[in-house]
Order: C-alpha cells, then structure tokens, then sequence
C-alpha cells in the first residue's frame, strides 16, 4: 500500500504533534472500504491520522464548523476525503468516542 503527498503530509503533521485531537475508540473499516483502498493500492492509517488530527478533508465549511463544536461538546465527528479518480471515502467517529469506523458514503 502506498500514500499520496497530501497522507505523507498528514502522517508528518500528526508525528509533530504526537497528540490525537480525541480518543477513536475501536477502528472499524467496511468492506466497501476496504476493498476501495485494497484496489487503489492504498493503506487507510494515512487517512485515520488526518481524522485524528482535526484534517476533515473535503468537508463543506458548515461540517468543518460542526466537528469543531463536537471538539468541545462531544458530538459525533466526520471527515470525508476525496480519491481520484471519483471515491470519497468517510470516517466517522461516534459521539462516545467509543468507535471509530472508515466507510464509503453509499454503506451509512
């Protein structure tokens, strides 16, 4: 499995600051998801690192505002990255912060 720029990026940033934002519980992954990454040759910690990290990805500014509040107040947290040519991959970690699951849009 490979990383793109924008991971190597992202896997830097988080080594700097050696701290998760929030806990992710349990990392889970669909099978959807998995096989996205699996096909494109991707590995998924580079993505959970800048979920962790507060990179919400390709997020409206409304979404990006809402993971803020949830920072502080305990909601549930997403980030969605888009993959060329045409994948969006999610992450959601729940409001508990018991778990934290990578899937494709099309599997909520």
């Amino acid at each position: 499995m490979t990383s793109s720029p924008g991971q190597a990026a992202a896997l830097a940033r988080y080594e700097q600051q050696r701290r998760p934002l929030f806990p992710l519980g349990t990392v889970l992954i669909t099978p959807g998801a998995l096989d996205m990454l699996e096909a494109l040759q991707l590995a998924p910690l580079p993505f959970v690192l800048r979920h962790v990290a507060g990179d919400w990805g390709d997020l409206c500014q409304e979404d990006k505002q809402a993971n803020a509040a949830a920072l502080t107040y305990g909601s549930r947290l997403l980030s969605a990255y888009d993959i060329p040519p045409n994948h969006r991959l999610w992450i959601i970690t729940e409001a508990d912060r018991r778990s934290t699951t990578l899937l494709l849009p099309e599997e909520y």
